[in-house]
C-alpha cells in the first residue's frame, strides 16, 4: 500500500525535478494554460490508454496505439530533444534530428507501453492536480489486484504553443531523467555517431 508520507515524499521529488526540467527545456516562456486544461489533456489520455490496456489487443498492437497515445498528447520533438541533449542535437542534420525523434518515440513507446501493459485488468485514475514552476503536475493511481496502488505523475506544459504532455513519473522514477541518462550513454559509446544511435533505438524498447 502506498503511504502519504510516501506520496508526499514522491511528489515533492516528482515538482522539485519538474522545475528543474521546465526551466531547462523551456527557458523564458510564460505559461498561459489553466488547471482545468492541463487536467482535461491528461484525462484524455489516461482513457486512451485505460481502453488499449482493457482491449486485449496482442502486444504489438498495444504497443503501437501506445506511441500513438504519446505523439498525440506528448511534446515528442521537445523530450526527445532534451534527451539527447544540445550537442548531439545541434551535430545532427535536419533529417538526422527528425529520423531521431521518429526513432525515439518508438523506443519510448514500447519501454513504457510494457509498464502500462502491466495495468491489464485495473484501470488508470486522475487523482490530484497542482501547479508547479514548470507547467501543472497531475497526479493518478492505477488500483491493481493483488498489489499495492501504482502512481503515476505527468508534466503538462503548453511551452510548445498547446498544453502537452512532457515528462511522466512512474511510483517516483523520472522518465526524462532516466532517459537522457541511457540515451546520451549510448551515444557516447557509438563515439557520438547519430545515424548508430538512430539504427538502435528502433530496435530497442
Amino acid at each position: 500500500m502506498i503511504s502519504e508520507t510516501n506520496l508526499d515524499r514522491r511528489s515533492l521529488v516528482a515538482t522539485a525535478t519538474a522545475f528543474a526540467l521546465g526551466a531547462f527545456l523551456w527557458p523564458g516562456r510564460a505559461r498561459a494554460m489553466t488547471v482545468g486544461e492541463a487536467r482535461a489533456l491528461i484525462q484524455r489520455l489516461v482513457d486512451e490508454i485505460n481502453s488499449v490496456i482493457a482491449s486485449g489487443r496482442p502486444e504489438a498492437q498495444m504497443l503501437r496505439e501506445f506511441e500513438a497515445i504519446l505523439v498525440r498528447h506528448g511534446d515528442m520533438p521537445a523530450i526527445a530533444r532534451s534527451v539527447l541533449g544540445a550537442e548531439g542535437w545541434n551535430g545532427a542534420s535536419a533529417a538526422q534530428q527528425r529520423a531521431y525523434i521518429e526513432a525515439f518515440s518508438g523506443y519510448l513507446a514500447r519501454k513504457y507501453g510494457r509498464r502500462f501493459r502491466e495495468f491489464i485488468g485495473a484501470e488508470i485514475r486522475v487523482t490530484n492536480t497542482r501547479e508547479v514552476s514548470a507547467g501543472v503536475l497531475i497526479g493518478s493511481v492505477a488500483n491493481l489486484r493483488g498489489r499495492a496502488p501504482f502512481e503515476v505523475e505527468w508534466l503538462v506544459s503548453d511551452r510548445s504553443g498547446r498544453p502537452r504532455m512532457v515528462n511522466l513519473f512512474i511510483e517516483g522514477i523520472n522518465m526524462l531523467a532516466t532517459e537522457r541518462t541511457e540515451v546520451r550513454a549510448m551515444l557516447d559509446n557509438r563515439r557520438g555517431n547519430i545515424e548508430q544511435l538512430i539504427t538502435d533505438l528502433r530496435g530497442r524498447g
